[in-house]
């Protein structure tokens, strides 16, 4: 037996709280049992060199993404090649 007394087949409770970040054009704290993330989403209007001119658009994901603290985005300074002692 688990110690939350969950059967073997019983899922976890799931909830989602939406907007929880200021700054992101969407944003939202996913809870599955004592396990919590924070998912967020930004627009930019910009796309790969070899997409332009397509008329589509381009998601991407980013495991390392800081979480829009700011009304711009900061991108993480190990994806740069550089670190700024901060």
């Amino acid at each position: 037996m688990r110690p939350s007394r969950r059967a073997p087949d019983e899922l976890r409770p799931v909830t989602l709280e939406r907007g929880v970040v200021k700054y992101a054009e969407g944003s939202c704290l996913v809870k599955f049992g004592d396990t919590h993330v924070l998912v967020t989403a930004t627009l930019e209007d910009r796309l790969p060199p070899w997409l332009k001119g397509q008329g589509r658009g381009w998601v991407t994901a980013e495991y390392g993404m800081l979480p829009r603290a700011t009304s711009e985005r900061t991108r993480r300074e190990a994806s740069a090649g550089k670190q700024s002692g901060r």
